[in-house]
C-alpha cells in the first residue's frame, strides 16, 4: 500500500504493527523501498498495522517527524498517522509546553497526542473526539492501539481518505490506487466528519463533529497530488485532468505543431488539449522514474538539480517545432523556467506554455507546502511577466471556472 502512495511523500516512510502484546515500529528517511525490504518486514509482526509516507509541511523534514508517531502514554500504547495540517500549531505547542508538555518532534501531529493524554475520557474514540474538537485544520487520521483501529476525517473533508476490504481485513488509504495493488476492493469514501472504529465486533461509524454546510476538498489533489488511476472525492483523476486539458485548449488556443506534456502529472491534460485542439500529441520529454517529484522536494537547490536528473528532451519531437507544453500547475516558476530552457535547447522554435490550473496566488495552510506568498510567482507577477520569466513565448492558465468544471465531472 505504501509503495502505491509513494508519490504523496518521499522524505520518510514508517510502519507500526501490533502483535497482541506489543507494538513494533520502523521509520526511516527516504523511500519505502529503502526502508522496508523483506528481511526488515520480518521485524514487524502482527495482524494490524498503520503506515505513512511523509511529505513535510509543518515541522519540516527532520527525521524525528517521520510517522506513524508511536507512544506509550497513560492510556496505553498508541500510534497515529496524519495527512494534513493543523492551524495555529505553534500557539498550541507553546501553550502545551507552558503546561509542562515535552515534545519529541516538530510535527503538529504530536499536539493531538498531548491533548489525548490530558483527556479524561474513558475510550480511545472519546479521547480522539475530545482532542479534535479543540483543534482546527485539515486531518485524515489513523489511530491504532491494543484494541482497535480508528479512522477519522475532518468535517470539511480537506484531505482524502477511503475504506476498502481484503477478505476479512478492513483497509484505509489516502487513495484507492493503494487497494488495487494489494487486491482489495474499494468500499467507500470516509465521509467528512466521520469516525470509523474497527474492533473485534466489526466496523462502527460515528459523526461526532458538528457538520459543515459544504465541503472544502483540496482541488490540488486532482491537479497534481493524486495518481491518475485513483478516484478522488468521487471523481476519476484521469478523467478530470483530460477535461481540464480540453477546456484549456478552448480557453487558450494556439497555432502549433505538437502538444507535449511535462510528465507525469501533465500527461492526461496534454491528451485532452491535443484531442480538443487537433494538434498532434508527442512525448517531447522523457522522465526518469528513479527520481522523485521536484515540487515536493524539501529545498529549492534539490528541486532545481532534480529537473535535469528527472527530464530529458527528445530532440526529434522538438527540433524546429512550435511546441505547446502542458503542465499541471505553476507554483514557484523556477522549475518551469529550467524545463523551458531544456526544451529551447533541444531546438524548439516556439514554446507555448499551458497550465491546467489557475495562478496560485495564496498560501496553503492545509497540507500543501506553500508557506509564504513570496514563493508564489502568481501572487506578484502577471501572466505576461511570468511567461517572460520562464522564457515561454506565451502562457495560458486554465480559468477558475474551468478548473471547477473539470473536477466536477457530470455532477455540476
Amino acid at each position: 500500500g505504501l509503495y502505491s502512495l509513494q508519490h504523496r511523500g518521499q522524505e520518510a516512510a514508517g510502519i507500526t504493527t501490533f502483535d497482541g502484546r506489543e507494538m513494533h515500529v520502523q521509520r526511516q528517511q527516504g523511500l519505502v523501498a529503502e526502508g522496508f525490504s523483506m528481511p526488515q518486514l520480518t521485524n514487524l509482526p502482527g495482524d494490524r498495522a498503520i503506515g505513512h509516507v511523509r511529505y513535510s509541511t509543518a515541522g519540516g523534514s527532520d527525521p524525528r517527524n517521520a510517522q506513524p508517531l508511536t507512544v506509550n502514554y497513560r492510556h496505553g500504547l498508541l500510534a497515529v498517522a496524519h495527512n494534513g495540517n493543523l492551524l495555529h500549531a505553534q500557539q498550541w505547542r507553546h501553550g502545551l509546553e507552558a503546561m509542562g508538555a515535552i515534545f519529541q518532534t516538530f510535527s503538529d501531529t504530536e499536539i493531538i497526542l498531548h491533548l489525548m493524554s490530558r483527556s479524561l475520557c474513558s475510550t480511545l474514540e472519546a479521547r480522539i473526539q475530545d482532542s479534535l474538537r479543540r483543534v482546527q485544520g485539515a486531518y485524515s487520521l489513523l489511530f491504532l492501539n491494543e484494541h482497535k483501529l480508528v479512522a477519522v476525517r475532518d468535517p470539511w473533508g480537506y484531505r482524502p481518505l477511503v475504506m476498502g476490504r481484503l477478505g476479512n481485513a478492513v483497509l484505509f488509504a489516502s487513495e484507492d490506487s493503494a487497494f488495487q495493488l494489494v487486491g482489495a476492493q474499494l468500499e467507500r469514501e470516509v465521509a467528512p466528519g466521520e469516525m470509523l472504529i474497527v474492533d473485534e465486533t466489526g466496523v462502527h461509524s460515528h459523526f461526532p463533529f458538528p457538520s459543515k454546510t459544504r465541503r472544502a476538498q483540496c482541488v490540488f489533489e486532482h491537479v497534481y497530488f493524486a495518481r491518475p488511476d485513483s478516484s478522488m472525492f468521487g471523481q476519476s483523476v484521469y478523467a478530470s485532468r483530460v477535461r481540464a486539458g480540453e477546456r484549456l485548449a478552448k480557453e487558450h488556443p494556439i497555432d502549433a505543431d505538437v502538444v507535449i506534456p511535462i510528465p507525469d502529472s501533465g500527461i492526461a491534460a496534454a491528451i485532452g488539449y491535443a484531442r480538443e485542439s487537433g494538434i498532434p500529441f508527442g512525448l517531447g520529454l522523457i522522465r526518469s522514474h528513479y527520481v522523485g517529484r521536484t515540487f515536493i522536494e524539501p529545498t529549492q537547490s534539490i528541486r532545481s538539480f532534480g529537473v535535469k536528473l528527472k527530464l530529458s528532451p527528445v530532440r526529434e519531437v522538438l527540433r524546429g517545432r512550435r511546441v505547446v507544453v502542458v503542465d499541471d500547475s505553476l507554483v514557484r516558476g523556477t522549475t518551469s523556467r529550467k524545463i523551458m530552457q531544456l526544451i529551447r535547447g533541444a531546438g524548439a522554435r516556439e514554446i507555448h506554455l499551458r497550465i491546467c490550473s489557475p495562478p496560485v496566488t495564496h498560501s496553503c495552510f492545509y497540507g500543501i507546502d506553500t508557506p509564504t506568498k513570496e514563493e508564489l510567482i502568481g501572487a506578484h507577477k502577471t501572466p505576461a511577466e511570468i511567461a517572460a520569466f520562464v522564457t515561454a513565448d506565451t502562457l495560458g492558465y486554465l480559468s477558475h471556472d474551468g478548473l471547477l468544471d473539470s473536477v466536477a465531472g457530470d455532477d455540476h
